[in-house]
Formats: C-alpha cells, structure tokens, sequence
C-alpha cells in the first residue's frame, strides 16, 4: 500500500472520529440532563452500574482482537484473500468460544442481581429487563460483529466509527424523545435493545459490500487454530498487559480515597474530568494512525518506518505541549467559574494532573510501533509497573497524601513505559541503538520547553490585558492564547525538529 494511501485512511479516520466525538460530547451532556428529570437518577444510577457489571465480564475477551488484529496486518498487505478468511474463521471461533463463557458468567451473575440491587426503589422487572438486554447487546458483537475487526486492521476504522456513533446518536435522540414524553423505563431499554440489534445487521451488510470475498467459517476455527498457533500466544501476553492496567486503573480511586478527603476527591475528580475529556479528544484524531503504522510495518521498509515514527511522535510532542500549558493556565479560572473558587486545588496538584494527563498521551506512538511489530512477550513489564504504582503511591500517600498517590502513577510511567519501552521497541523490532531515540525524544522535549520559555515571556506582558473573570472574558483569553501558544509552539518544532517538517511537506503534498 502505497504512503499517500495510507495518509489519506489516517486522516479521514481521524477526520470522522473527531467529528462524532464533538458530536456525541454536546449530546451526552444534555441527554443526562433529561434522562436525570425524566427518568431519575436512581434508573441513571443503575444503567450506569449495569454497563460497570458487564465491563467485567468483557475481560474475558483476554485481548484476542489485539492479537488478531495483529496477525491480519501482513496478509492484508499483501491482499492474501485465503489467509485472512482463515484468521477471521479463527477469530469468530475463538470469540464464539468467549461469547458462551460472558453468557454463562452472565446468567450467574444475573442470580445476585436482587442482593446487589436490594435498596433501589424501582421494581426488580425492570433491572431483570435491562440487564439482559444488554447482556444481549454485548454478546451480539462475540458471535455476529466480530468480523468488524478486519475494518479496523485494513485502516477502515472510520466506516465502524460512522455506523457506530450515527446509530448511537439515533439512538439517543429516539431515548430522549420516549423519556421526555412517556417516562418509561422499559421502552428507553427497547430502544437500547433494538438499535444494537440494527446497528449489527447494517455493519455486517457493509462488510459483505466492502469484502465480497469474505467466507468466514468459525466452525472450521478450531482445526484453523493449530495452524496459527501465534494468536494463543499474542492472547496470553496482551491479556496480561491488560490485567496489569486494569488493576491499575481500578485501584487509584481507592488509594485517593484512602489517602485523602472524600472532599478532595471530589475535588480531585473535576481535574480529571477535563483531562480525561481533552485525552478522548486526541485519542479520536492521534490513534487514527494505528492500523497504518501496522500496514507500514508488514510492508518492512525500514527507513520509511522510522520516519513515520519521527513524524508522528513530533505530533504527539505539538499537541501535548500545547494542551498541558493551556490547562496549567486554564483549569483554576475554568472550575473558579463553573463551580467556584472553593473547588480550586494547589498549584502542585495541578501540575501533577497536568504532568499525567502528558505521559499518559505523549507514549502512544511507542505504544503503536510496539503494537504494530506484536511486542507484547515483555509480560513482566506490566506487573512491574503496578508494583511500582502501588509501593509509591502508598508511601507517597502515607507522606504527602494525593499528591503522594499521583505520584505513583507519574513514577511507574516513567521508569516501565518511557524507560522500558523504548528500549524494547528500539532494540528487539527496529534494531536500532536506544542512544537514537535518546537524542531524537531530548531534542523535541527541548524544543517544547524552549516554546514554552517564550510563551510565558510573552504571556507575562499580556496577561493583564486579558481578565478571566467572567465566561466571555475566558473565552477570549482562551482563543488569544491558544493562538499564540499553537504559532510558537509549532514554530519551534518546525525548526528543530525533521519529524515536524517531514510531516508538513506530507500534509502539503497530499494537498
């Protein structure tokens, strides 16, 4: 496949992400609003619990599209039409397989849903109803969707991502008008029901149209499966990986809470709030380019993919260093206004939030080469980084309280994933000495730094001139700086380093 190819599917699958993700944001927004007055909190409060309930059962997918995904980017390089019908026969298999165990898991669990439920006021029916209709709704993408991975493997996420998001704004638009003017719980639970059931027969019938010659068989999966014995070993190391961030990610709201005030928690929770948003934002448009950079490497030119690498970590390095100074002036004035000045937190904190808001976008271009080249048999490397997270985060809790939790996670990142990592990526799959990437992530931490120099100088002159005290004074200072701040950052990149300028004469010739 061809690099302009392989731009113009990253651009229109960012494109169509970004898109939908503005969308559904300014929609989310205002249907909580009306399913809250209209339908309570307490229904809110259970689908919510509901969808975390079924979250777990979905572990057990144990990372098997990962590995498929994996194992489909070079037999779609080279257009080998048997081969990927075979690992799609294999796939929907082995997901079938998966599919029987979350049902059976989930009928279990289904027994106890009186005794969890047990304080809530609307009738047992309508839990019962809704659980099981989105048990349903789950299991439909294990045994029907599963072909959509191959969408997403041959750079075509954007066509998963349009039927996706239009039916779930549907969706959503058809809840909203039944919520407004029944108030019923189970016709907002049919509509759930019925348009994950549409949106499944849309999807399939699109990828009939876009592979014609697609014949999967997953009965035949099982005999297929001795001939592709790499996927049960990707599974095994992705799972892994998986677990080790899920823990993770499950303990810091029990370690801020235990080393702080329910009070800062809540507190805590409004910085994450914008960050985690800001974060969706960039994954819409940064990891457009996964399944691009998979295709790069099946192709197996090696100056190319280092210069992909450059050219996409020289973003990552634009957007981040934009972002973290535009929250570290943003964020006090933005909560002073939305929820007042009480709920604003010290300086130290917000530089923490900022700084793992940064590490947590910034290694994702590593994360795609590693991904890209199946770098998954470090299977220690997680574990560590959890060990890590926890022995810091509790002394540093004991010590400093939050800011000793948030600590932990700032550590492990930067010993496992920026110290690790890379040293994994560049010696075992690019077979290029580590002191290159040292040099190459140094010069653009510089180069934002520098830019970064600048922009304080020059915000320190106008600052005065742009008052933060009212909604439309923010916004104006928020465009005004996010300006200047994105010229002189971009600027500076440009002129140290090649990845950006190699980027832009791409954009440009694509043009």
């Amino acid at each position: 496949m061809s690099a302009e190819s392989r731009v113009k599917k990253t651009l229109l699958n960012a494109r169509v992400n970004i898109v939908f993700y503005f969308f559904t944001l300014l929609l989310s927004f205002f249907s909580r609003k009306i399913f809250l007055e209209c339908l309570s909190a307490d229904f809110v409060g259970l689908t919510t619990t509901l969808y975390n309930l079924l979250g777990f059962l979905n572990l057990a997918e144990l990372g098997i599209g990962t590995a498929v995904g994996y194992v489909l980017y070079k037999p779609l390089y080279e257009k080998d039409h048997v081969q990927i019908n075979e690992i799609i026969s294999v796939f929907g298999f082995l997901y079938r397989c998966v599919g029987l165990v979350i049902l059976i898991v989930g009928v279990i669990l289904s027994l106890f849903l009186p005794l969890i439920f047990s304080d809530i006021i609307i009738n047992l029916s309508v839990v019962y109803v809704a659980y099981y209709s989105f048990l349903v709704s789950s299991l439909i993408g294990y045994f029907i969707n599963y072909k959509q991975t191959l969408l997403g493997a041959d750079q075509r996420n954007y066509v998963v991502s349009a039927y996706f998001q239009t039916s779930n704004i549907l969706k959503i638009i058809i809840q909203l008008i039944c919520a407004y003017y029944t108030r019923n719980y189970y016709l907002w639970i049919l509509v759930e029901l019925f348009f994950g059931i549409i949106y499944t027969f849309i999807l399939n019938w699109k990828i009939n149209q876009v592979y014609p010659w697609l014949k999967s068989e997953p009965r035949s999966g099982r005999k297929l499966l001795q001939k592709y014995p790499n996927i049960i070993t990707l599974t095994k190391q992705v799972f892994i990986h998986k677990i080790g961030s899920f823990v993770q990610y499950q303990l810091t709201p029990f370690l801020v809470y235990a080393f702080a005030s329910l009070q800062s928690v809540a507190y805590y929770g409004n910085y994450t709030l914008l960050t985690s948003k800001l974060s969706g934002l960039f994954s819409s448009f940064l990891d457009s380019s996964k399944a691009s950079v998979g295709n790069l490497i099946a192709e197996g030119n090696k100056e190319k993919i280092m210069r992909i690498y450059w050219e996409l970590l020289s973003i990552r390095f634009l957007f981040v260093s934009i972002s973290a100074i535009f929250l570290y002036y943003l964020i006090p004035p933005f909560i002073t206004l939305w929820l007042g000045s009480e709920y604003v937190m010290s300086r130290r904190i917000l530089i923490m939030v900022i700084i793992g808001f940064a590490l947590g976008v910034l290694h994702g271009t590593t994360d795609e080469f590693i991904s890209g080249h199946g770098l998954y048999r470090d299977i220690w490397a997680p574990l560590v980084e959890s060990v890590i997270f926890v022995v810091v985060a509790l002394v540093g809790g004991t010590l400093w309280g939050l800011e000793g939790v948030l600590l932990g996670g700032i550590v492990s990142m930067l010993i496992v994933v920026y110290g690790w990592k890379p040293y994994f990526l560049f010696k075992y799959a690019l077979h290029i000495p580590i002191q290159t990437y040292i040099r190459g992530f140094v010069g653009l931490f510089l180069c934002t730094i520098i830019g970064a120099v600048i922009f304080y100088v020059l915000h320190n002159t106008i600052d005065s001139h742009l008052p933060r005290s009212s909604w439309i004074g923010l916004i104006c200072y928020a465009i005004c700086t996010g300006a200047i701040l994105s010229v002189i950052q971009f600027f500076i990149l440009y002129i140290g380093s090649r990845g950006m300028r190699d980027f832009v004469a791409r954009i440009l010739h694509k043009c």
